[in-house]
């Protein structure tokens, strides 16, 4: 097995969990703040689409998902959906609010499949190039990958957490 498949498929599997909550997923859930944290399930359902929206993008040179199948105005949050939700005040964490998870799961599907398709595209020596020297070690393209996918793996596994908690 070729490292690009062990990443497409790595790649793949927070969908796969996202997905497994969808019939938990109300909008008084999506919208929730379980212990009074400022991000609510919907906000870590966004943010896993935008963190991998925005670095697949980055990466490949394509168009975020978020604009090209007009997420941008389908979510209807103005300026604090267009970014990535890193740094978010407890105000711009609260303003995402969503009740639609199909549309929520449509988008992390879209970022998913982008970045699932950059990955079949790539080989060894693709993965091994330096994308980043301002870190030390510097950030090759793979371990970037790698970063992308357990940072949405984590998120997801936070929401299906937090959807526990509200059952």
């Amino acid at each position: 097995m070729r490292s690009t498949e062990i990443l497409a498929e790595a790649a793949r599997r927070p969908l796969e969990a996202a997905r497994a909550l969808e019939g938990a997923l109300t909008p008084e859930v999506l919208n929730a703040h379980p212990g009074g944290h400022d991000n609510s399930i919907a906000w870590l359902l966004w943010h896993t689409g935008r963190e991998i929206d925005v670095q697949t993008a980055a990466l490949s040179g394509n168009e975020q998902a978020w604009r090209r199948w007009g997420f941008d105005s389908r979510f209807g949050l103005g300026e604090v959906g267009a970014d990535i939700g890193y740094g978010h005040s407890p105000e711009r964490a609260r303003a995402v609010v969503v009740d639609d998870a199909e549309l929520l799961l449509e988008y992390l599907a879209s970022a998913t499949h982008a970045l699932v398709v950059f990955i079949e595209e790539l080989n060894e020596h693709d993965l091994s190039q330096v994308i980043d020297d301002t870190y030390d070690p510097p950030v090759t393209r793979g371990i970037r990958l790698v970063s992308i996918i357990d940072d949405a793996a984590q998120h997801i596994g936070q929401a299906a957490y937090a959807v526990g908690m509200l059952r």
